[in-house]
C-alpha cells in the first residue's frame, strides 16, 4: 500500500512539472531579432543570450576556427575601449559578458543584476555593434589559440574529434572541429574574421532569450534603443545546407603513447527537426546517457569492470550531428570492451527494450528535467535553442508531456535504424601495441 502511494506522488509530481513551467513570452523587434522571455522575479537578476547563424559551419574554407576567434575578438574589446578598459567597465557594474560558439550558432551572453539592466544590455550591444578589431589584439588571440592547438595534440579526445569529423562529414560545412586545427588556424587572418562578422552577423534569423526580473513591457523599449540600428539578413541562412554523406571508412586507429585506450563510435543522428527526436533522446537514455541506469554503463563497467565510465549521446543541429558512444579503458582491455558495445547494440537494436526499461528511462529523464529549469542562465540557454531551431512556443512545457509520449514500439523502431552494430564508426587512440594485426579492410 506505502508503495504504491510513493508511486501516486511521484507520478502526480511529474505531471504538476509540466503546470509548473513558466509561460514563454515572444516579441519581434522591428529589424527582425526574435526575443523570447521567461519572467522570473523571484531572484533580482537577468540573464540573457543572443544567438546568431554563425558558427563554425559558417568559417571559411581551410580557415577552421574562424568563428571561435570572432567570438573571442567580439569579448575582448570594442571599438571605444581597449582590452584593459573594457574588463574594468565590465568589472565595476558587475557584469558578466561570454561569448562562445558551435557548428551552427556564435552567442553572446549577458548576466547582471536587475539593477544593472540597463548598463548591461548597452555593454552586450557594444561588443555586438562596435567591434575594435585592433591588430594586436588579435594576433594575440590567435596565439593563444595555436597554443591551446598544439597542447591539444596530446590529448587522445582531440585526436578523436578530428577523426570523427573526418569520417561522418568529409566535404561537408560540418567537417572541421570548432577550435580549428593547427594548420587551419595559422591561415585565418583578421580580415576572415571581419567577413564572417559583415557576412552573418545580423538581427534578422537572431534570436534573443531572456530570463529574469522583467517584464515584456520594460524589455523592448530598450532592446529597440540600443539594438534597433541593426540592420540585415545573413549572407547564408541557417537552413542553407546539405545533409553530410559519411566517408566509407568505417575503422580508424591513431597511435598515441598512452597507457589506456580511448574508443570512441560514431554516426549520424536525428537533426533538431526530427520528428522522432524524443524518442531518440529516450532510447539514447536507454543505451548511454541514462548514467549508472543505462544498458552500456551496466554491462561495460557494473558487470566487467572495464571502464570507469560509458557514455552515450547525439548532438542535434540543423541537419544531422554526431551520435557518440565514448569510454575509456585499459589498452589490454580494449578488444573486450569493444566486443561488449557491439553486444548491447545488437541486443537493443533487436528489440530486447522492455516496458519497465522504457518506464524508469521517461521516469528518469521527466524528474531531472526540473533541473535544467533552475536558473536563468539554464532558462536562457533552453531558449536560445528553441528560438534558433524554430521550436515552438510550448516546446518546454510540453516536454515532459511529449517523453511520457513516447511507446515501446518508437523505441524499438529507432532502435532498429539506429543501433545496427555495423552502422557504426570506430575509432581507436592509444598505444601500437594494441593495434596490430587488427586492420580491416576501409582502416586507415
Amino acid at each position: 500500500m506505502m508503495k504504491t502511494l510513493c508511486m501516486l506522488c511521484l507520478s502526480l509530481c511529474w505531471i504538476n512539472l509540466a503546470y509548473a513551467v513558466p509561460q514563454v513570452q515572444q516579441h519581434t523587434l522591428k529589424n527582425g531579432v526574435h526575443v523570447l522571455l521567461i519572467e522570473a522575479h523571484h531572484v533580482p537578476m537577468l540573464a540573457m543570450q543572443l544567438t546568431m547563424p554563425a558558427g563554425s559551419r559558417f568559417d571559411a574554407e581551410g580557415k577552421g576556427g574562424s568563428a571561435a576567434l570572432l567570438s573571442a575578438l567580439l569579448l575582448d574589446h570594442t571599438r571605444k575601449s581597449n582590452h584593459v578598459d573594457w574588463a574594468a567597465q565590465l568589472d565595476d557594474a558587475a557584469i558578466r559578458l561570454s561569448a562562445g560558439v558551435d557548428q551552427d550558432a556564435l552567442t553572446l551572453s549577458l548576466t547582471v543584476l536587475e539593477e544593472a539592466v540597463d548598463e548591461g544590455v548597452e555593454a552586450m550591444a557594444e561588443a555586438l555593434l562596435s567591434p575594435g578589431w585592433q591588430r594586436k589584439r588579435f594576433a594575440l588571440l590567435k596565439d593563444n589559440a595555436l597554443a591551446a592547438a598544439h597542447k591539444a595534440q596530446e590529448e587522445a579526445g582531440t585526436q578523436a574529434a578530428q577523426a570523427v569529423v573526418e569520417l561522418l562529414f568529409p566535404q561537408h560545412p560540418y567537417g572541421h572541429v570548432v577550435g580549428g586545427s593547427l594548420t587551419s588556424l595559422n591561415k585565418v587572418k583578421l580580415k576572415d574574421l571581419k567577413r564572417l562578422y559583415q557576412q552573418q552577423v545580423k538581427p534578422q534569423g537572431a534570436t534573443l532569450a531572456v530570463s529574469g526580473d522583467i517584464t515584456m513591457a520594460a524589455l523592448i523599449p530598450l532592446l529597440e534603443k540600443v539594438l534597433g540600428h541593426w540592420q540585415g539578413q545573413p549572407k547564408i541562412a541557417l537552413a542553407d545546407i546539405p545533409q553530410a554523406i559519411a566517408s566509407d571508412v568505417m575503422q580508424k586507429n591513431i597511435i598515441m603513447q598512452k597507457h589506456q585506450s580511448l574508443l570512441t563510435w560514431v554516426r549520424h543522428g536525428p537533426s533538431r527537426h526530427d520528428k522522432d527526436y524524443m524518442a531518440s533522446l529516450v532510447l539514447n537514455h536507454i543505451l548511454g546517457g541514462g548514467g549508472f541506469g543505462s544498458r552500456l554503463m551496466e554491462e561495460v563497467r557494473e558487470k566487467r569492470g572495464l571502464t570507469y565510465g560509458v557514455y552515450s549521446w547525439f548532438q542535434p543541429l540543423e541537419t544531422s550531428g554526431t551520435y557518440t558512444i565514448r569510454l575509456q579503458t585499459r589498452a589490454d582491455q580494449a578488444n573486450e570492451a569493444e566486443q561488449v558495445i557491439e553486444a548491447v547494440l545488437t541486443e537493443l537494436a533487436a528489440g530486447k527494450i522492455t516496458a519497465d526499461m522504457l518506464k524508469k528511462t521517461q521516469q528518469n529523464l521527466s524528474g531531472g528535467f526540473a533541473q535544467r529549469m533552475d536558473s536563468n542562465r539554464e532558462r536562457a540557454g533552453l531558449l536560445s535553442m528553441m528560438g534558433l531551431y524554430h521550436r515552438p512556443l510550448n516546446y518546454l512545457q510540453n516536454w515532459t508531456q511529449s517523453v511520457e509520449s513516447v511507446t515501446l514500439a518508437d523505441v524499438k523502431r529507432l532502435a532498429k535504424l539506429y543501433l545496427q552494430p555495423q552502422s557504426w564508426k570506430r575509432i581507436r587512440v592509444g598505444p601500437a601495441s594494441v593495434h596490430k594485426h587488427e586492420h580491416k579492410k576501409g582502416d586507415v
